[in-house]
């Protein structure tokens, strides 16, 4: 399996790969579409798509991780939310997840990033070193949900907004 940054040709298969990750998970309600592969897009139409890997494997994309700016407290950081992550159904479970994070995760200390939030959940982003803060949060959420993981310095204070594209 090969991770790599994503490619022009690659945004029809990260779309198409991203929409069945999502279709029927659990954290959407029943019935409502999933609508990750189109926070990709709009990241990518805003400018905002910092960071986008690919796991490709046998020439066929598995996977795909997003990376983006976030403020706090209104302010711009050097804070980037990590997410949508998708691996396609046939490949979960296989490790593809974790390299994409591994990844992003060096990727993102390499550029100097101070650190990365995600909402997701608990028991699979901890073992990559996340966790949550409770001078940091995201409105609307558990707060165990959101997390953080610093790569320099202390965990900022405030509410965590996401670009727009998220909606």
């Amino acid at each position: 399996m090969l991770i790599r940054p994503e490619t022009p040709t690659d945004y029809p298969a990260i779309a198409r790969l991203t929409l069945q990750a999502f279709t029927d998970h659990p954290h959407h309600a029943p019935g409502q579409a999933p609508t990750e592969h189109l926070i990709i897009e709009r990241l990518r139409a805003h400018g905002a798509l910092v960071l986008s890997l690919v796991a490709e494997d046998e020439g066929v994309l598995v996977g795909q991780v997003s990376v983006s700016p976030v403020r706090i407290e209104g302010q711009v950081t050097e804070w980037f939310g990590l997410g949508p992550i998708a691996v396609t159904p046939d490949r979960q479970g296989q490790g593809v997840g974790a390299a994409l994070m591994r990844e992003a995760i060096a990727c993102m200390r390499e550029r100097g990033a101070e650190g990365m939030v995600l909402l997701g959940e608990p028991a699979y982003y901890q073992r990559f070193g996340f966790e949550a803060y409770p001078q940091l949060s995201y409105p609307g959420v558990p707060a165990e949900y959101f997390m953080a993981l610093p790569f320099a310095g202390d965990v900022p204070a405030g509410a965590v907004a996401y670009d727009p594209a998220f909606g």
